[in-house]
């Protein structure tokens, strides 16, 4: 249920930065992190696929051919969107050593069915998927803001 609200709310922020024609102000309300943050490449050794799911946990945004992607991490549960009305959902956990995510989408795409973590900081996610779309860069959001510096001008459009 968690992840529903986090996905509506995230739903809700990308359609009204999709309707914005000036794109400034909405990025200017959030808050700003700090863009020095030593970011964690998970050449660590340890946990299980709780720890892995734990460290993906939260909101994350990036723009895929003028699109906007929201991926919603919550323990094992995943949700992601897209505003050109993609809906999937599935789990994120360890496999073989590698943080994984798993998709099934409501539309039959296999685009994201399954990912790979390639690194993950504190603002910032890779992703590369085996479907058509391949790598995507993800940017943390907080409180169901847009990150500042997100590109949204093609949204929409």
């Amino acid at each position: 249920m968690r992840v529903v609200a986090a996905a509506a709310t995230l739903a809700g922020a990308l359609a009204l930065t999709a309707c914005s024609s000036d794109g400034g102000s909405e990025g200017d309300a959030a808050p700003s992190g700090s863009a020095s943050a030593s970011a964690d490449t998970g050449g660590g050794s340890g946990g299980g696929s709780a720890s892995a799911a734990g460290a993906l946990e939260g909101s994350w945004l990036a723009t895929t051919d003028g699109k906007a992607v929201a991926l919603v991490v919550t323990g094992k549960e995943v949700g992601l969107f897209t505003t050109g009305g993609t809906v999937c959902s599935g789990t994120a956990g360890e496999e073989g050593g590698m943080r994984m995510i798993r998709l099934k989408c409501t539309d039959g795409s296999k685009d994201r069915a399954t990912g790979m973590v390639e690194s993950l900081g504190k603002t910032s996610l890779k992703v590369t998927w085996e479907g058509g779309i391949g790598a995507e860069t993800y940017t943390r959001t907080e409180g169901g803001k847009l990150p500042t510096g997100l590109p949204t001008a093609n949204l929409g459009s």
